[in-house]
């Protein structure tokens, strides 16, 4: 997700330029939403070969069956689910599973806990799925060497590390520059992929029978217990199928669409369907399953050039995994379902350009610890899955509502679509599940600790709120008390940033107790987040006035936009008011929390609240407010 964004000016923050050329967004597509899938056939149609084999001899039916299910996945799930139905899911042009979530509670009124909790095990899902992505991903490309330089073999892991430790570094730097050779690269290797495939189909042209769904069948029903371990390996085909819909906003439906249908799908069949011939000519030889069957099958000459491109190409799907995964989480906080995170843009004209430190350590860190865990692709390829299956059944259980509640389609028409998408995703995540032990819980275990840290902070953002209204004064006593019997006045603007419309603002009455003065303009300032990702500078403020002497400003932005204080109060100019950062002071409330066992979360999530609250980002560098504009009042709230 993430290297084309939309571009941001201080006018007109919702515009998406987009490039004069479809090729060129269709290129874009090659280099960032298909990154991931696109690198599976390094290891996918081996792993499912394994599970098929048993350890054993492979036998004509079960490559067969192998690649005909490979096909079939990659059309029923990708092509028809992900590009017919689930592109037509935007919000606002807007994809990925928190868009999804927030498009289901604008149209679904009711049970908004439940559409919550569905959208946060989806965003939890994603960042489990991103820990394994870039090591399973670099690794396996690496892992080249062991054909083309066998004596460098025990050099794969050091330089995965290695590849893998500059990624995470240049992150801060920006990758803009970098974007800008994803795409032409891909197609390189896209066109290497279909290229070498085509070449080795003529191995055993017979192979192309496995387009008829008799062999798949036929492979799942002779042999259930096998092929349902099989079905687990066979999923790997289609990891980063979700980049589809998430990158849905940086590049619109036709170029992921065209980039799919015209390059990569042929592409990835061809390469897919090459593998199974190429085994298929030498079953006769060995009887077992060939190591690295996708670097065994290219001539000698192009081998070095593969691993590199591999190697290039490893190293994209896994920058496109980190964009996705700063973008998701600055979502999640716009959204309220992480505290605020400090941000930063790498880019001055490409606004979807982040870099969220904290993301990045913790995923850099996790990756870097599986490379030195499994040491090994295939070990890697065990604990992946489990992840993304999920994620796609939280997908479809949106999807539902979409159809029927914004949408409007009659359930007649609904239910069978949602049915057919849910008894592949059950029979794929059921597949999955018996990877736990052999490394599944890894990502399992990831998204559980992202799952904790956002319902925690859900769940303590609510009891806080509560609290501290329970000792709220009513606005309306105030400013009425305040405009009969004024204190001192002084010159100048105070801005009071609140939460709730009806109440005073702490920081407000914390002055006039200290102080015992007010200023001869104040204004009482909420932040509001959209149910859509971009809330256009026109419909940015509402201004409405209490009497001359105070105000109340409403900003509203968009769930993808990065919150600007003194830019957008700039627009009020034109609804009346004469702001002037000059004259004009930022009151905040910073609290200190405590814990308490009567909270109402059990001690131990208190004090972890307490922590996430105090880890967020400062609320002046979060809202770019001038730090010399800023006044901080403290107070202490038990929880």
């Amino acid at each position: 997700m993430s290297q084309h964004s939309r571009f941001e000016n201080d006018d007109l923050e919702t515009e998406d330029p987009k490039p004069d050329s479809m090729r060129l967004l269709i290129l874009g597509a090659l280099g960032v939403v298909y990154g991931d899938i696109g690198t599976s056939p390094i290891y996918a149609f081996r792993e499912a070969l394994r599970a098929a084999s048993g350890g054993g001899a492979i036998e004509r039916a079960d490559v067969l069956g192998v690649v005909s299910l490979i096909f079939w996945a990659l059309t029923l799930v990708v092509t028809v689910k992900y590009v017919f139905f689930v592109l037509r899911a935007d919000n606002n042009g807007e994809g990925g599973i928190l868009s999804l979530m927030a498009l289901v509670q604008s149209g679904v009124k009711k049970y908004p806990d439940i559409i919550l909790g569905v959208g946060i095990c989806g965003a939890a899902l994603f960042f489990g799925d991103a820990v394994i992505t870039p090591a399973i991903s670099v690794l396996s490309a690496i892992e080249g060497l062991e054909i083309v330089a066998p004596d460098l073999s025990h050099f794969v892991v050091p330089i995965t590390v290695t590849i893998l430790l500059g990624l995470f570094a240049i992150q801060k730097y920006g990758t803009g520059k970098v974007a800008i050779i994803f795409g032409p690269v891909m197609l390189i290797w896209f066109l290497a992929l279909g290229g070498f495939g085509l070449l080795h189909i003529f191995d055993d042209p017979s192979v192309m029978a496995a387009l008829n769904p008799y062999f798949a069948f036929h492979f799942l029903t002779s042999s259930p217990a096998t092929a349902f371990i099989t079905v687990g390996a066979v999923f790997l085909a289609m990891t980063g199928a979700e980049a589809l819909y998430a990158d849905l906003g940086h590049f619109g439906v036709k170029p992921i669409v065209r980039a799919w249908i015209w390059i990569v799908f042929p592409c990835l069949l061809l390469n897919y369907f090459g593998q199974a011939a190429f085994v298929l000519s030498h079953i006769g030889q060995s009887g077992g399953v060939p190591d690295l069957p996708f670097y065994q099958m290219l001539p000698s000459f192009s081998l070095w050039p593969m691993v590199i491109l591999a190697t290039f190409a490893t190293v994209i799907a896994s920058q496109a995994v980190l964009s996705g995964a700063f973008s998701v989480a600055r979502q999640a906080v716009q959204l309220g379902l992480l505290p605020r995170l400090e941000i930063q843009h790498t880019s001055e004209k490409l606004h979807g350009q982040i870099y969220i430190p904290k993301v990045n350590l913790v995923i850099g860190l996790t990756v870097i610890l599986l490379v030195f865990g499994f040491e090994k692709s295939s070990n890697l390829a065990s604990a992946y899955g489990i992840a993304v299956t999920g994620n796609m059944l939280v997908t479809t259980s949106l999807l539902f509502f979409v159809m029927s509640k914004v949408w409007k389609w009659r359930l007649a028409v609904v239910v069978p679509f949602i049915a057919g998408f849910l008894v592949i995703d059950l029979l794929f995540f059921t597949a999955n599940i018996f990877k736990v032990l052999d490394g599944g819980w890894v990502s399992l275990l990831m998204a559980a600790l992202v799952g904790l840290t956002m319902w925690t902070w859900v769940r303590g953002s609510r009891l806080l709120l509560a609290k501290t209204r329970k000792s709220e004064v009513e606005l309306a006593a105030v400013v009425k008390q305040l405009d009969k019997k004024p204190p001192l006045l002084v010159p100048g603007t105070a801005v009071f940033l609140t939460s709730n419309l009806q109440s005073a603002p702490t920081a407000l009455l914390h002055s006039l107790k200290h102080y015992k003065v007010l200023h001869e303009s104040n204004v009482f300032l909420t932040i509001v987040t959209a149910h859509k990702p971009w809330v256009k500078a026109a419909d940015r403020a509402r201004v409405s006035q209490y009497n001359e002497r105070f105000m109340q400003v409403t900003l509203s932005f968009g769930y993808m936009q990065q919150p600007n204080i003194p830019r957008a109060l700039g627009a009020c100019r034109k609804l009346g008011w004469k702001y002037d950062i000059m004259t004009t002071s930022f009151f905040l409330s910073r609290r200190t929390l405590k814990a308490s066992p009567q909270s109402g979360m059990p001690l131990w999530q208190s004090k972890y609240f307490i922590i996430l609250a105090r880890s967020a980002a400062d609320a002046t560098q979060y809202f770019h407010i001038p730090t010399g504009r800023v006044v901080e009042i403290g107070t202490q709230v038990n929880i």
